[in-house]
């Protein structure tokens, strides 16, 4: 034989041995997408209302819109749940419900938490025969979940619920159950989380301290109610939030690459239900792949503004309607464009008029007054700029204090004694809270979220309205300096009290504020 046709030979056996490696890499491909899309549950969209919010309309042909997705977690016993959750199998209820409002430049996005008893008004919903309910006013949020005794839950009706009860159209619902957090936990190798206490009630046992989760621990974790603070739900939805940040924090450490979403998906579609659009694998590592350009200093979680009504709790309004109406116009907590909202002719809500904030000569006694500037957000350098606009107001007796944290609202508490100097620091920061407090012996200035130092003392990134904040898009409105003849010192954001508090940053200290009551 030449070795001509040796060559040829040898060409020929290389070239079918590459094809036959590209063929079974293929098919084994094909099968693995194969497996998790008969892993998928999806329910029936027949069930989903036709009447419905409008969808975002994109400001110029082909721009981004905002995209709603509705995550709950059921606490179902059946399909095996009951190994990891205890108690009698039967249809379960939407005990966790976060409505997550990816903002229209895909790199913001805010998670708002519906506590289990919120009493809500439950639309029409879809029976197994086919008949439709009537509304039924004043009924536990987590109950439509249960109507109709579906055995995998409606998650539907909680849908349609939620739709009605923001005005924002849901895009895409995920329902999760006891064994899916299991194996999504074991599939990215646990989860950083931190215990406010030892734990050991209703069979549940959690040490104190940080630690990773994944599994049992991880679903006890979530589940806990008992043995923390006040035992309520109010508190457990801090402690759901906290955990999801870890997760999140633990899947973008990762990375979003196909090695590390597939093994993701495939734990997490043997035990999700999803709505047909997230129906086959391949989509739901497109749509994770769609948020990787989140980072998780750039999500706020908030639980809707509530109050406790008995046994149930009440929504507070205008608070909560001002939130609804925020995202439904896509703009940030404190009211700020987006740039890229959905309906550009929206007015922003309407802060307050800001108070006169014309220097004022100070006595000697007080700008001698004791003040302390703190950092409640953990911005760096944002207590110095607060103290330089102190400062400028003629007060000399400033201490700064680092703390950190995640407060959202700007706080002013002083002793009686100095009310006159607490009146004019409330005008270096017309968007804060003045508390009362006797025997402070002083004036505490706890900086939050809300205040931005304006041109005179360059914006710090992780304040609403800023680029870089969590849950404050980018954009043009986000880069504004102060108009000519404004306050140096801060803005009036109009963000309401009721969605101030029950706000948290995804990037905030993993041990704080885990616990109500």
């Amino acid at each position: 034989m030449s070795s001509s046709s040796r060559r040829r030979r040898i060409v020929k056996t290389a070239v079918g041995l590459a094809a036959v490696l590209v063929l079974s890499v293929a098919g084994a491909g094909a099968w693995f997408y194969h497996r998790l899309d008969s892993n998928i549950t999806t329910f029936d969209a027949g069930g989903v209302a036709t009447e419905r919010p409008p969808a975002p309309v994109p400001v110029t042909p082909g721009a981004s819109v905002p995209v709603n997705v509705l995550v709950l977690g059921s606490d179902t016993r059946t399909d095996g749940n009951a190994d990891l959750g205890g108690g009698e199998e039967g249809v379960g209820h939407s005990d966790t419900a976060i409505l997550l409002h990816v903002y229209a430049d895909h790199k913001h996005a805010v998670g708002v938490s519906i506590p289990r008893d919120a009493l809500v008004t439950i639309p029409a919903c879809k029976l197994p025969s086919g008949r439709w309910t009537e509304p039924r006013t004043n009924q536990m949020f987590n109950s439509a979940f249960t109507i109709g005794e579906f055995p995998q839950g409606n998650p539907a009706c909680t849908q349609n619920t939620v739709e009605a009860l923001t005005g924002l159209r849901v895009d895409h619902t995920i329902v999760v159950d006891f064994k899916g957090v299991a194996a999504m936990t074991e599939a990215i190798n646990g989860v950083d989380v931190c215990v406010p206490n030892d734990v050991n009630s209703h069979n549940i046992k959690l040490r104190k301290g940080l630690q990773k989760l994944s599994g049992q621990p991880a679903v006890d974790y979530l589940r806990a109610r008992y043995g923390f603070g006040d035992n309520s739900d109010i508190g457990r939805m801090k402690r759901q939030q906290a955990f999801l940040s870890a997760m999140i924090s633990k899947i973008q450490g990762l990375g979003f690459s196909l090695p590390t979403l597939l093994p993701l998906a495939d734990a997490a579609t043997r035990s999700l239900t999803v709505d047909e659009g997230l129906g086959t694998a391949m989509k739901l590592v497109d749509f994770a792949q769609s948020l990787q350009g989140i980072k998780l200093s750039d999500i706020t979680f908030v639980t809707t503004p509530w109050r406790f009504s008995g046994e149930r709790v009440a929504l507070v309004h205008p608070d909560v309607d001002t939130l609804w109406k925020l995202l439904r116009e896509d703009r940030t907590l404190d009211g700020q464009s987006t740039g890229q909202a959905a309906d550009p002719a929206a007015a922003p809500p309407s802060p307050s008029a800001a108070p006169d904030a014309s220097p004022t000569a100070l006595s000697p006694e007080q700008s001698a007054v004791p003040i302390t500037v703190v950092n409640g957000v953990g911005t760096p350098g944002l207590a110095g700029k607060g103290a330089e606009a102190v400062r400028a107001k003629g007060f000399q007796n400033i201490t700064l204090d680092a703390a950190g944290g995640s407060r959202l609202r700007t706080e002013i508490a002083y002793d009686p004694a100095f009310k006159t100097a607490a009146d004019q620091l409330a005008l270096v920061f017309p968007q804060a809270r003045s508390v009362e407090e006797p025997g402070a012996g002083g004036i505490v200035i706890t900086l939050g979220r809300d205040y931005h130092p304006t041109a005179a003392t360059g914006p710090v990134p992780g304040t609403p309205g800023v680029a870089g904040a969590p849950g404050a898009p980018a954009g043009p409105a986000a880069d504004r300096t102060a108009a000519p003849g404004a306050a140096a010192t801060g803005t009036p954001t109009g963000v309401p009290t009721g969605i101030a508090e029950n706000a948290r940053g995804a990037d905030t200290d993993p041990c704080a504020n885990l616990t109500f009551g």
